[in-house]
């Protein structure tokens, strides 16, 4: 069953929360990661993304910038840009985006849950960024970014959350997205205890983002045990940052490809061959496919509908019965050549929220040659499929709205 614990956060006075607050460190560039923190010294980018205060020059998984890292957080809290809380605490988290909102437990998870299964993923994490995050949390000596978690809705645990946000939020403010951010404060030992032993009684924690962030807190508790000959189990390096969602409250958005050529064919071979598999309508504007096993696909300036000939799609399969399975199985990897997506440099991914213009610019700029866009995986799949204990192909999924870091750090010391 779930473990979490209340945590004493180091979070922003709420005046300099708007200013605090910075998208996760994994979706943008150092360059993009430059200039929104800009001239802005109180951006938690400073800490997430330490190489921005160094040089161009220096490589961004150096021992240096893991050690800025670990400066600039001890600057923003001598300057008070970040305050530790004096006892612990659950947070609860509003999100708010046109008409999606989620609302969320911002907790501490126990590391045995991830590694005993309790706490159930569905990606494969890559060694070499697994390793970059292992020494950034040890190096702070903190979970400075949350992970993005998902429970199957409980009644009992969502009427609480909704209940204490009738209450004035401790912060709310709307970033330049437009995206609104509410975070309330738990601190009623009560309610405390009630949250801890609801939970205690879900069986399943479902990894929905940071799945690098999950795997490295399990790999820094374990330098730490056995650099610790009192090691009880109850050290803050035991637990690790979250935020906890019920799954009625998500959104998945498509995780889009583009690929660079197509594999030596030219366009009509190419259509014949697709053809095989796919039936093949051209489409009179931009495609958003509406239900499973279509897929909208750019090319030469046409859009085209493709629908999945029925013999490819295997409901009792919980991985090869997903889009992104089908795609890649029967199109990507015969046709196109792309093996292995997680390494081949000729396939890109486009994350659903930059939409189908962002697919439009980038194959009529000639960088690349075709693009495939995405009907979601839903969250009831996602479920479904760490509960058999199987893997996603990669970039099966794209949540939105992301979780902001710097508004909660959990302290492993």
């Amino acid at each position: 069953m779930a473990i979490i614990r209340p945590f004493e956060a180091l979070r922003p006075p709420v005046h300099l929360a708007p200013r605090v607050a910075a998208l996760p460190y994994d979706v943008m560039d150092v360059e993009e990661a430059r200039q929104m923190a800009g001239d802005n010294s109180d951006s938690f980018l400073h800490i997430s993304r330490p190489e921005i205060d160094l040089p161009a020059s220096v490589d961004p998984h150096a021992d240096e910038v893991h050690s800025q890292g670990k400066l600039n957080l001890q600057g923003f809290i001598e300057r008070k840009v970040l305050i530790q809380e004096p006892a612990p605490c659950y947070y609860i988290y509003r999100q708010r985006m046109g008409a999606i909102v989620q609302t969320g437990l911002v907790a501490c998870a126990a590391v045995d849950d991830y590694v005993s299964g309790v706490i159930k993923k569905h990606e494969h994490t890559r060694a070499d960024k697994e390793e970059d995050r292992i020494k950034h949390i040890d190096t702070l000596d903190a979970n400075d970014e949350p992970v993005f978690y998902i429970f199957r809705s409980h009644p009992e645990v969502e009427d609480i959350l909704q209940n204490v946000t009738y209450e004035p939020a401790d912060y709310n403010f709307t970033t330049a997205d437009g995206v609104s951010h509410a975070l309330w404060v738990v601190a009623d030992p009560y309610l405390i205890e009630h949250l801890t032993r609801l939970f205690s009684a879900i069986p399943t924690l479902y990894v929905a983002d940071g799945h690098h962030r999950s795997a490295a807190a399990a790999k820094v508790r374990d330098l730490r045990k056995a650099a610790n000959p009192d090691h009880t189990g109850n050290e803050e390096y035991n637990f690790f940052l979250t935020v906890i969602f019920p799954e009625s409250q998500l959104n998945i958005m498509p995780y889009n490809r583009v690929v660079k050529d197509l594999n030596g064919l030219d366009t009509p071979r190419f259509l014949d061959t697709v053809s095989k598999s796919f039936l093949i309508t051209p489409a009179p504007a931009p495609l958003a496919p509406e239900e499973r096993h279509h897929f909208g696909m750019y090319l030469g300036r046409q859009w085209y509908r493709l629908q999945a000939r029925p013999e490819l799609t295997d409901e009792a399969n919980t991985v090869g019965r997903l889009d992104v399975s089908i795609l890649q199985n029967h199109l990507l990897h015969p046709v196109l050549g792309i093996e292995n997506p997680r390494t081949d440099k000729r396939i890109s991914f486009v994350g659903g929220i930059r939409g189908l213009d962002e697919l439009v610019r980038l194959v009529d700029s000639g960088e690349y040659a075709v693009a495939f866009s995405m009907h979601p995986t839903g969250i009831q799949e996602l479920m479904d499929l760490a509960d058999d204990d199987q893997i996603m192909p990669p970039k099966s999924t794209w949540f939105e709205p992301k979780l902001r870091s710097g508004l909660f750090v959990h302290l492993l010391s």
